[in-house]
């Protein structure tokens, strides 16, 4: 076994919490982050918004980290990344039962790689490759208006279909316009949950890093725009931020290849995961004693600063949650999750252009797994 796990204790408050709590806040019933009733509840998901960067970039942000103190943080899930984040969010349960267990997964009933985010098609039809019922789905049932306010481009996407099933979408082509239409939807006095989500800082961080000035752009222009919705909200209405990981940067010179070892590749048939959460998959039908010598020496070649972990060794540490069966192939036979500053990739790849890329997630580090929770409206703290 690799490097002992970071796992947080299990009362440890979690992303799955935030969606469900908000629909019981509208209800008027205890929930799990102990939110007060609220007549309406708008939850605004920031992409990449990791509470460690908050707290360095605190006089950029004064709103958010005005708000923030130290019982103000969840824990997002394995890997932490953006597919298997939301639709645990959405679902409320880990990505071990849902089935978005990573952001290039195997599909091996057709033999490929799937990109969780963008790659849906008929052979991973969204309804059934996420298996749970949504929280706005259950939200629906019981009466409660439930709104989806993102970019216009995600309005039918496969992977909107996969973990927003059961909402109303709305667009908003800015952060401004976002929080306009949330105000639209307030103004109508209904009891509703708003979804409000906000990619702009992690696309900034992918391309420029989290620590540059594109970065720090977005993250004032959000900063204000959430000071001023709260503001004008109505009164009775909650208001929770949160996100799906935070974001570390990895420069060039730390990226790995794994091509650098081809004695390692000998029986691996897909190079799956992320950047900073690698999945390996082997050939169907590698003997037991061939996987066994591929996860032994992964760890001997990159334990000093991974995690390296067999499918069986993960599961049961529980990182996934509960596993459903007809998830289990779906995560890597070997995974390496980074421990240090590094991002792995695959020279083989037709397309390396996510070589570019600077800010990184996915995998256990605090930077990357803990985000903030934090409250305005009437669930602002005393």
């Amino acid at each position: 076994m690799s490097a002992m796990l970071p796992v947080p204790a299990d009362t440890a408050p979690r992303l799955a919490g935030v969606l469900g709590s908000s629909m019981s806040a509208v209800q008027g019933l205890p929930n799990e982050l102990g939110l007060p009733p609220a007549s309406a509840v708008v939850v605004v998901l920031v992409d990449g918004l990791g509470a460690s960067n908050i707290q360095a970039r605190a006089g950029h942000a004064r709103f958010l980290a005005s708000r923030m103190a130290r019982r103000d943080v969840l824990r997002t899930v394995f890997p932490s990344t953006t597919a298997a984040a939301l639709a645990t969010f959405a679902t409320g349960r880990p990505p071990g039962e849902h089935g978005l267990v990573g952001y290039r997964v195997l599909d091996a009933a057709h033999d490929r790689l799937v990109n969780q985010l963008s790659g849906w098609d008929a052979g991973m039809p969204p309804e059934t490759w996420q298996r749970l019922p949504t929280l706005f789905e259950t939200m629906r049932e019981a009466g409660i208006a439930s709104y989806a306010i993102g970019a216009a481009r995600y309005s039918d996407s496969g992977f909107t279909r996969a973990v927003l099933r059961g909402a109303e979408y709305r667009p908003g082509a800015s952060v401004a316009g976002r929080f306009a239409e949330a105000d639209r939807i307030l103004a109508t006095g209904e009891r509703a949950v708003v979804y409000l989500y906000v990619p702009e800082l992690d696309q900034a961080a992918h391309a420029h890093g989290w620590e540059s000035d594109k970065w720090l752009g977005q993250l004032e222009t959000l900063d204000a725009e959430l000071a001023a919705f709260e503001r004008r909200m109505p009164r009775g209405t909650g208001l929770l931020v949160t996100a799906d990981h935070g974001v570390v940067d990895v420069p060039a010179h730390r990226h790995v290849f794994v091509d650098d070892r081809p004695e390692l590749l000998v029986g691996v048939r897909h190079v799956g995961g992320e950047p900073r959460c690698v999945a390996l998959y082997f050939e169907p039908g590698l003997e037991a004693s061939a996987r066994t010598a591929l996860v032994e020496g992964w760890r001997a070649a990159e334990g000093h600063r991974s995690w390296v972990l067999s499918r069986d060794e993960a599961i049961e540490s529980g990182l996934y949650g509960e596993v459903a069966d007809e998830v289990r192939d779906r995560i890597g036979d070997v995974v390496i999750a980074a421990r240090a500053g590094i991002a792995y990739y695959d020279r083989r790849e037709p397309n390396r252009q996510a070589e570019a890329m600077i800010g990184q997630h996915g995998s256990l580090s605090d930077e990357e797994t803990r985000v903030p929770l934090i409250r305005g409206g009437v669930f602002s703290r005393n």
